[in-house]
């Protein structure tokens, strides 16, 4: 009677083990994860907006109807982005992610404060690179460290009425994601 408890609850324990290790490893082996879905239909530095999300149609699972989205995918090899999103009438977010899909950070309209959400985004080794100016506060410039060099940037407007959907469209068609010509500059 032991020997058949001990092997039902050393099934069970093998069984739980193999389910976790499963669930944890199935993000890294997936092979249509966002950033894998988005490269046929963005560009590299540049905000591409999504179709609006729609009952078997949308570009990624559990997109908002309720939201205009779009995406800049970036590449900092080539140096830092400036990044620029005009802020919407009732509420935007701007959220980051690594290539294998890390939340790193995140910032709304409320949070920023100001009517347009500008800021920087690099490698740490780009920023120690950045020249200290004692006159620009972290107010003045906000810096964002990205931790590898390739990830997505998803854009978020709200629209709360079906009819300000094109204002949410409008807001986020203004936004831009490009590599910075020169080191980055105080403002």
């Amino acid at each position: 009677m032991i020997r058949l408890v001990l092997t039902i609850l050393g099934g069970i324990l093998l069984g739980g083990i193999v389910h976790l290790v499963s669930v944890l490893a199935l993000p890294r082996i997936a092979s249509l994860d966002a950033y894998s879905r988005l490269v046929p239909l963005t560009t590299s530095n540049a905000v591409t907006q999504l179709p609006s999300a729609e009952p078997g149609t949308t570009t990624m699972p559990f997109m908002d109807p309720a939201f205009a989205t779009a995406v800049c995918r970036y590449d900092l090899a080539k140096g830092p982005i400036k990044l620029t999103v005009p802020v919407s009438q009732a509420y935007t977010s701007v959220s980051f992610y690594t290539r294998s899909d890390v939340a790193y950070y995140a910032i709304n309209d409320r949070s920023a404060g100001r009517k347009v959400i500008e800021l920087d985004l690099m490698t740490e080794a780009q920023h120690a690179e950045v020249p200290d100016d004692e006159e620009v506060t972290a107010a003045d410039r906000l810096i964002i460290d990205s931790p590898t060099a390739t990830g997505l940037i998803v854009l978020k407007a709200l629209a709360p009425e079906p009819g300000l959907m094109p204002q949410a469209q409008a807001s986020l068609a203004a936004a831009t994601c490009k590599l910075q010509a020169s080191p980055v500059a105080a403002r």
